[in-house]
């Protein structure tokens, strides 16, 4: 099969993309299969490759509440073995034919992707048919996926990054599946049974909250087919745990004692969902303030003018059940203090005054001209088809986006911003005491 690996390599290097003149151009069908299973689609036929995303309603979120980690090793393995295919056959079948499948958990979503050559479709199609309707959970590959997640979260105990962000959502979210770490803890993991993983699978991968994104090389009325192949035979309804919205709980301050040269400086606050009418303009004035990497609020204050850190940055995240901004840094211990009062203190007055016309300007102008890069492959498109999908946003929204970006007004942006950063933060620190 290396001329098939040969040739799937080609096909990637040269995968669709969508420059920015074409992203106004790119054509989305709506795809509904004779079994009601409905996906998205972008036919491109000058490579010849298939791509899927998809997603199923749930994630980290739908973990027993005291068994985090379920969701996280079952991503590990649904390729690790299904049907008539063991672990090594099943592995050794994707290799063969040069076929990709995946799997991840999110907070709020269980995901997987497939790619494929057009002509080892029918082999990928009955590989991950088979990982989503007979997977296996043998002993081996089970204890080998679990022994791996165990390693990198005794890892994890010395990466002050985690450490900080563990603490943040445990903080934000107290008493919340948001608030439980999404890869479990070495105990919580080391629990985990196979009942523990048939349970998750029996009550998450259903039709009725699947959400599909395909791009290459095949037609609607193929796909269609496609999709009854692989999905047609899951069961109708999911069976999820009912989660509740929640704001984030704000205020608290945590100092954490680790042994290294820099401290590392989280906060967290309250923001917006995604379906928040103002959240365009809330993205626009977060990317000002901290997400424009050289060229935010918060980099010319706390690096260019300072030189306080190396780097800062501010963002949302929009998740099914709550809005956050999160806020992130590291300086020496003996600045700790002072940077945290900085960031604060910007973060306060862009709330007051908002940016000016020439910062809402660049921002636009940034936004815009870089949103053509997240298409710059068959499975980027599919990823954000899938997202798009997700947000519960328009099929054409690919099409509107920058114009909904481009009608930003001051106005817009300063409201956002007050509704955004007017108010408390959860602050982490993690690192030595300043002596």
């Amino acid at each position: 099969m290396k001329l098939a690996k040969a040739a799937l390599a080609i096909a990637l290097l040269f995968a669709p993309a969508l420059t920015a003149g074409a992203a106004h151009a790119v054509n989305i069908e709506r795809v509904v299969s004779p079994k009601g299973i409905v996906a998205w689609l972008v036919q491109e036929d000058a490579v010849p490759l298939i791509a899927m995303s998809f997603a199923f309603d749930g994630g980290a979120s739908q973990d027993p509440a005291d068994k985090p980690g379920v969701a996280n090793l079952l991503s590990g393995l649904l390729d690790e073995g299904a049907g008539p295919l063991d672990s090594k056959a099943f592995q050794t079948a994707l290799d063969d034919y040069s076929i990709s499948i995946s799997f991840d958990a999110g907070r709020d979503t269980f995901g997987g992707s497939m790619r494929t050559l057009v002509e080892n479709r029918d082999e990928a199609v009955r590989l991950l048919k088979l990982a989503l309707t007979e997977p296996r959970f043998d002993p081996e590959p089970v204890e080998r996926i679990r022994a791996q997640i165990l390693t990198g979260l005794k890892a994890n105990e010395y990466d002050p990054g985690d450490v900080a962000s563990r603490a943040l959502m445990a903080s934000l979210f107290p008493d919340h599946p948001y608030g439980r770490p999404s890869d479990g803890t070495p105990e919580t993991v080391a629990a985990i049974t196979t009942d523990d993983l048939r349970d998750y699978f029996n009550r998450i991968v259903a039709k009725d909250n699947l959400t599909i994104a395909v791009v290459g090389a095949i037609d609607a009325a193929s796909l269609a087919t496609l999709l009854d192949e692989v999905f047609g035979d899951l069961p109708v309804k999911a069976n999820r745990v009912g989660i509740a919205d929640v704001t984030p709980a704000t205020g608290e301050v945590i100092d954490i004692p680790l042994s290294i040269p820099q401290t590392i400086i989280q906060a967290g606050g309250k923001g917006m969902k995604r379906d928040d009418p103002d959240f365009i303009a809330a993205s626009v004035a977060a990317y000002i303030l901290g997400g424009g990497s050289f060229s935010s609020r918060l980099y010319e204050e706390v690096r260019e003018k300072r030189g306080l850190a190396y780097s800062v940055y501010l963002g949302l995240v929009p998740l099914d059940h709550a809005g956050a901004v999160f806020v992130g840094t590291s300086t020496r211990a003996d600045q700790a203090d002072a940077v945290v009062e900085l960031i604060e203190q910007e973060i306060r007055k862009f709330a007051e005054t908002g940016p000016t016309e020439k910062e809402l300007a660049d921002a636009k102008d940034y936004l815009i001209g870089s949103y053509p890069l997240r298409f710059d492959t068959s499975r980027g498109i599919a990823d954000q088809l899938l997202a798009i999908q997700l947000a519960g946003l328009d099929i054409d929204y690919i099409n509107q986006r920058n114009d909904l970006i481009a009608a930003v007004t001051i106005e817009d942006v300063r409201e956002a911003a007050t509704r955004l950063f007017t108010g408390e933060r959860t602050i982490v620190r993690v690192g030595q005491p300043a002596s």
